[in-house]
């Protein structure tokens, strides 16, 4: 959420920066909804204190044998005045709740303006495989070396789902052993949160309401409401660890990492060389998150960049990284960067991480906070999250970057310990 203050001291300038994301706001009834809700509040205050006075003198007023009745009907129209008052109160903040609720947050000041076609590239790295002959597809490869059973994942979930078999197994929980042997040895925490989280989770993150037709939403009765989903993204918990809470400065930064399966509602329309793995309803990940005090969240960012770069680069694998434009941020991020790893059969690069700062956006949706040492005042502590990584796209690049001309495919050297020391992956029957 946005913070009221920054709209009502210069609402150009934010207007200026919702712009670049493709937001185009005119503040105009926001404000003058605004000065009408502090004008009401100011009234009905002063009505709540001509009350607090008045109801203090009718016992005197009594006591003395004077007349009553004026000051109880004057009581009864203070009453009334004070209940349509918080009624309009109660109607002003909807509104405005409502209409904050929806807005994005504004980019960074050094993030450009427009879609992906601005996207920047900022770092390359490795080289892009040759191989002798047109590299093969990675359902071609998971088919040819029994690693994941397409057919029988539809079977038991539907299209955009998929059962990892055998070996398959094997290197998946052994890209996740890696990805979190690494984020202990950097001193990050380690959370297993639950999968089905109540609506405020989906609020503080910022995914909610706008985007609560993107999830998995359950529901009691065929009810047209809901109250729980199944989580996206494990940021999606771990932004709401500290809901509701005073953190305490000398503990920031806070650094997490959680394992789950990601849910996703839709998994998208696609083209054909994205079939397989690139897209699905269900798909595992590490995802990284610090709670930052404001002036250590621009170094945080750099530093989960560079974890999620990390894990890419030890395995071999040849990628980029992209500073995003600012229609391409998620709504509730001010600054991304996406690490984007090489598919040799789609001739592309695809994302596997998105490192991103969302400022004290989330946290002010989630009255996250921390007492400032230096004025003791509370403010809000900035949330930062990354992939670290998410599988389902590092999988299908591995198995295509490194693939042989025999058929095989080599193991990263970083995966060996928990695939019996192997060197390669070769056929069923190789094996």
């Amino acid at each position: 959420m946005l913070d009221i203050n920054l709209i009502r001291a210069n609402p150009e300038a934010v207007a200026e920066k919702l712009a670049k994301k493709g937001v185009h706001i005119d503040f105009s009834e926001f404000l003058d909804l605004d000065r009408e809700r502090r004008r009401l509040i100011q009234a009905t205050e002063q009505l709540k204190a001509e009350k607090n006075k008045t109801s203090g003198l009718i016992p005197r007023m009594k006591k003395d044998g004077q007349d009553v009745q004026p000051v109880l009907e004057r009581m009864k129209a203070i009453n009334e005045e004070i209940r349509a008052g918080d009624e309009a109160l109660n109607d002003l903040d909807q509104k405005q709740s409502g209409f904050l609720d929806n807005l994005p947050n504004v980019p960074a000041d050094d993030v450009v303006a427009g879609g992906k076609e601005n996207n920047q590239v900022i770092r390359v790295v490795g080289r892009k495989p040759e191989f002798s002959a047109a590299p093969r597809h990675h359902v071609d490869l998971v088919e040819s070396l029994g690693l994941i059973d397409y057919t029988r994942g539809a079977k038991l979930g539907g299209s955009g789902f998929w059962v990892y078999t055998g070996d398959g197994a094997r290197l998946e929980w052994a890209l996740l052993n890696f990805f979190i042997s690494e984020h202990l040895k950097d001193g990050y925490e380690m959370m297993l949160p639950p999968h089905i989280l109540n609506y405020q989770c989906g609020y503080t993150a910022g995914q909610f309401p706008k985007f609560k037709d993107d999830v998995f939403q359950l529901r009691k009765d065929d009810s047209d409401e809901f109250s729980h989903f199944i989580l996206p993204t494990a940021e999606t918990a771990l932004v709401n660890l500290h809901r509701d809470e005073v953190l305490d400065a000398a503990t920031l930064p806070r650094r997490y990492f959680a394992y789950t399966p990601c849910y996703r509602k839709e998994a998208g329309s696609y083209r054909a060389e994205e079939r397989g793995m690139i897209r699905g309803h269900q798909f595992n990940k590490i995802e990284m998150f610090q709670y930052t005090l404001p002036d250590q969240s621009d170094a945080a960012l750099e530093e989960l960049v560079g974890k999620a770069a990390s894990l890419v680069e030890k395995l071999g694998l040849h990628f980029q990284v992209s500073k995003l434009a600012a229609a391409d941020c998620a709504a509730s991020m001010m600054k991304t960067y996406d690490i984007e790893v090489w598919i040799p059969s789609m001739n592309d690069y695809k994302e596997v991480s998105s490192a991103s700062n969302a400022g004290d956006y989330q946290a002010r949706r989630g009255q996250i906070k921390y007492r400032s040492p230096e004025t003791g005042k509370l403010e809000f502590v900035h949330t930062l999250n990354a992939s670290g990584l998410a599988t389902s796209r590092i999988f299908p690049a591995m198995l295509e970057q490194l693939q042989q001309p025999d058929g095989s495919v080599l193991i990263p050297d970083v995966l060996r310990p928990w695939m019996d020391g192997r060197d390669r992956l070769g056929p069923p029957a190789q094996v």
